[in-house]
């Protein structure tokens, strides 16, 4: 079974990848980047499913390794 991130995970890498916290509704943050891409974060959760977890690299627009690479930073 894959190594499961935590939304805090996740958030290091976007702020490393030059997205910002724009705004929270719920348990859900959203993050923004100067591109305009939108990507939609579970908060405060310790493991983020696999599944979850493609989709938020899919609207980052970032593959697996490369999440891998600047998490480890």
């Amino acid at each position: 079974m894959s190594k499961l991130y935590s939304s805090k995970d996740i958030e290091q890498v976007l702020l490393i990848l030059g997205f910002y916290f724009v705004t929270q509704k719920g348990s859900h943050g959203k993050f923004k980047n100067e591109e305009e891409k939108i990507v939609i974060l579970p908060m405060n959760k310790a493991e983020i499913p696999m599944g979850t977890f493609r989709s938020i690299l899919k609207q980052a627009a970032i593959d697996k390794n490369t999440f891998i690479r600047f998490l480890k930073k």
